[in-house]
Parts: structure tokens; sequence; C-alpha cells
């Protein structure tokens, strides 16, 4: 299965990825709604003060004040439109009206999300802080490709965290696909020069790089993506063909702030939002998929590989809301 093929196929979720879904989002779904069953208690109509209610629900659950605001506005011309809401329905109303408000934000088709992946060797660098799941995310994708056929080349370039270099190493033996890495403190351009260079060589369908996590000042970190994006193109004119920043869905506002300080430092085309299976805050994927004008591509919802999945904007809302038996 080729890398375009192995997208295309990833447009829907089979039974075993939502029930993976489902469980990961157990945490968010729980804190959520027994925040919503408590607004409600007593009231049988979605007033003023339920709507108040629920605006402070979406925004504690990491949704972001923008995006909650959105949501609000229009449920109450909903509430004006029909006069009379019971609050029984407030639920389901919700889900519909983040289901459209997601579905209105073109820049998160998956075909446009997916445009360039028919482009070989694929090159996707990956950027975030350290401890948001990077390195698991490479290797998880790395197997996840490999597995559908494709012949895979890993970048060791985050030289400064020795962590980070042995990480991906294991990585790649436990998948059996090359690193290339030149150790720490090495200057990460010549990793991400060699790892293209072998994989035009090689013909490999995609190279992964990966990229120091530290947030240090804007400008060194955009003349350091800036310098690794220069060396490859001394190879492929158009690479890297995909920049995917890593996100930690458990930080909740703190991850809107990471991803408006690596928007700014370089051209993020990807979004990857982990450890959602571990946090409330599972909102946080709403509020970016509406902020940024950026595909979410990829969420984390588990431990295993197969639990890095292709973000699906009408599952995850339908999961979300989905009752338990």
């Amino acid at each position: 299965m080729g890398l375009f093929d192995f997208f295309k196929k990833k447009e829907t979720l089979n039974v075993e990825e939502k029930e993976s879904l489902d469980k990961g989002l157990e945490k968010t779904k729980d804190g959520f709604f027994s925040k919503l069953s408590r607004a409600v208690v007593g009231k049988s109509t979605v007033d003023e003060d339920v709507l108040d209610e629920l605006e402070e629900i979406l925004i504690s659950s990491d949704v972001g004040v923008e995006t909650t605001l959105k949501i609000i506005k229009r449920i109450e011309e909903r509430v004006a439109r029909d006069k009379f809401l019971n609050t029984s329905e407030l639920d389901s109303i919700l889900r519909e009206e983040i289901a459209e408000l997601l579905a209105q934000n073109k820049s998160q088709d998956v075909t446009n999300a997916f445009a360039k992946s028919d482009i070989k060797p694929y090159v996707i660098m990956v950027v975030g802080v350290n401890g948001v799941g990077k390195t698991t995310t490479i290797g998880k994708l790395a197997s996840q490709f490999h597995k559908a056929g494709n012949k895979v080349i890993l970048g060791a370039g985050d030289t400064f965290r020795a962590a980070a270099v042995d990480q991906l190493k294991l990585w790649g033996q436990r998948v059996g696909i090359p690193v290339i890495d030149h150790g720490m403190n090495t200057d990460p351009a010549s990793v991400a020069y060699d790892a293209v260079k072998q994989a035009v060589e090689q013909q490999a369908d995609v190279v992964i790089i990966d990229t120091a996590g530290r947030l240090h000042n804007k400008v060194n970190l955009m003349n350091e993506l800036s310098k690794i994006k220069r060396v490859m193109q001394k190879f492929l004119p158009d690479a890297p063909h995909e920049v995917l920043l890593v996100l930690d869905g458990s930080t909740g506002q703190n991850a809107f702030i990471q991803a408006q300080e690596f928007t700014k430092a370089t051209e993020v085309t990807a979004l990857a939002i982990t450890k959602l299976d571990g946090t409330a805050k599972g909102g946080v994927v709403i509020g970016i998929s509406d902020q940024f004008q950026i595909p979410v591509k990829y969420i984390g919802v588990g431990e295993k590989i197969e639990d890095l999945q292709v973000f699906n904007k009408q599952e995850f809302v339908d999961s979300l809301f989905k009752k338990k038996n």
C-alpha cells in the first residue's frame, strides 16, 4: 500500500479504532457530561443561566474562549429561532453545533490534509517541545507506514537530547527501519541532509525528521528550522512536504500557546494532538481545530501503535457525545 493509499484508507475508522477512540475520550466525556448534568438539574428549558453554565463548562474543558463563544452564539441563535429548547436536548444540540462548526473549517478536510502524500519521498519534519510525545509519535507513524508496505527512513535531528536520539534508534530497531544519526550535539541540519539524501538514493517512500524540542527564543528556533529546510532542499527543492507540530492534549491551554509559538516560528502544515487518553481536556482538539487554520491530522488516544489515529472530526464528535451503555 502506497503512502497516498494508506491515507485514503484511513479516512474512515474500523471497529477497533472506534473502540480505541471511545476509550481514549472516556475521561473527557465523564468530566464534561457530569458538569453538564449538574448545570441543567432542576431546569426544563435552555435559558440564560444554562447558557452561562455551559460557557463555563466548555472553557473549563479547554475548548478555548474564542471557540466557546462561537458555540454559545450558535445555540443562542437556535434558542431565539426555536423559542423553546428542552434541557434534555442540550447534549444533542451541542453535538450538532460543534460538528457543524468543525465542518465549516475547510482546512480540516482529509483530502486537503493528505493532498501531497503521493510525492516520493514524502518528507515530514516534526516539531514540538520536549515531553509532548514527539519521538513516540514519529515511531508510531513510522511503524504504521512501514506496516502498510512503505519504505521509511528516520532522521534523529533532536541532537541536543541523548534520550531523543536513543529513543528514535530503539524505534528503528523495533520496527526494522534505518535511523540516520550523528550522535549528540551535532548539527541537526546535517542529519536531515543525510536522511533525505539516503531516502532519495534508496527510493524510500517517506522520510521523517525529528527536530530539537526546545522553546528557546523564536529567532533561534526560526533560524534552526529554516536551516534544516534549506539543506534538505539541496536534494529535494520542495522539501519538507509537511511540517507536523506535535502537541500534548493533556496540557490544555498550554497546547494553544505552543501552537501559537511554533506557527510564528515556522510554517506548520499539520498538527498531531497526543495523550488524550490520560486527560479530561479532550475539548482542546475542538478549540485547536477551530482556531488554527491548520489540519489536525493525527490524535493519540492510547499507548498502542494503532492508537495514533488519523483525525476524523465527525467520528471524534460522535465519540465525544456517545452515551455509555
